[in-house]
């Protein structure tokens, strides 16, 4: 049985905790963005336009008067379908999402550019340098693209990586001309 009471003290909690997670996932996309565009600018050399946004119901008003202009819907589909859970982020290459659009090098390199981006992101934030795993990255990218990722991860600044990778003598191959000291391990 429906009991208004108890959703308004339900819908009141949701409201205090979905602004204040909502409010910190923006804080976080507005920190991020700028940083994703920089490593992904430099994998692909600058040729391609690509955005990464965040996609709130919450954007446009506050959960509160959602969950209320939604009771009804959500009483019969029994759940509630206004919310931070329904949040997501949208990734484009020149303007259309690139699960569709984009080449398969280029869905990578926008993958890259994350991981890239959460590294540089944590490093700042927690004032240490994290350890960076590439699992199988230099499969579906270009030799420009792979050259680009060796020239940006082969300083200081990266500290510590571990690449993972099907064909040894690619990798080997590559690492060879990095300027840091490395060791292959085969499994």
């Amino acid at each position: 049985t429906f009991d208004a009471s108890t959703l308004s003290v339900y819908d009141e909690q949701l409201h205090n905790y979905g602004s204040a997670i909502f409010e910190k996932r923006l804080e976080f996309v507005k920190a991020f963005i700028p940083i994703f565009k920089e490593q992904y600018t430099a994998i692909s050399g600058g040729n391609e336009e690509v955005t990464l946004s965040y996609d709130s119901q919450l954007l446009n008003d506050n959960l509160l008067s959602l969950l209320a202009k939604n009771v009804e819907k959500d009483r019969i589909l029994q759940y509630t379908g206004m919310g931070i859970h329904k949040d997501d982020l949208n990734f484009k290459i020149t303007g259309h999402p690139i699960k569709k659009f984009g080449s398969q090098g280029q869905q990578k390199s926008f993958l890259i550019a994350l991981k890239f981006a959460q590294f540089h992101f944590i490093k700042k934030q927690a004032k240490t340098t994290p350890i960076l795993l590439l699992d199988d990255i230099f499969d579906k990218l270009d030799e420009k693209r792979v050259a680009q990722i060796v020239t940006m991860v082969d300083n200081e600044n990266f500290g510590q990586i571990f690449i993972s990778d099907t064909h040894a003598e690619r990798t080997e191959e590559i690492v060879k001309n990095i300027h840091q000291s490395y060791k292959i391990f085969n499994l």
